[in-house]
């Protein structure tokens, strides 16, 4: 018996074409109700965070993918096995987080390790 031995990690795709400019509001209003969203405008979210260091960029993402879970810095320490102090000073950009401790940080918020490398 055949069966799928892998789910896909995403249920989303992201579509791209090359055609004529005058037909783009065209294309874009016949996907719309198909459950697509116009993204040509959007840049990326590095780039909205040009003040930042990437320390502070990747502390954002931590900060942002913890409250996403509902965890506070004190259940995540304890989730993780370290002082919340250093989730403060990781989130904050004073603490690096190195590939041993991002692993942990992605496995206890459902989240990829490389986002915090």
């Amino acid at each position: 018996m055949q069966a799928h031995t892998k789910k896909l990690p995403i249920e989303k795709i992201e579509l791209r074409f090359i055609g004529p400019i005058a037909n783009m509001a065209s294309a874009v209003d016949a996907l719309k109700p198909l459950g697509f969203m116009d993204t040509s405008e959007s840049i990326p979210w590095r780039e909205a965070y040009s003040e930042c260091s990437e320390a502070q960029l990747i502390g954002k993402a931590l900060a942002g993918t913890r409250y996403r879970e509902g965890l506070t810095q004190t259940e995540l320490s304890k989730l993780i096995g370290i002082p919340q102090r250093h989730i403060s000073e990781m989130e904050n950009g004073k603490r690096p987080i190195g590939k041993e401790m991002a692993k942990r940080l992605g496995k206890a918020l459902n989240i990829s390790y490389k986002v915090f490398l």
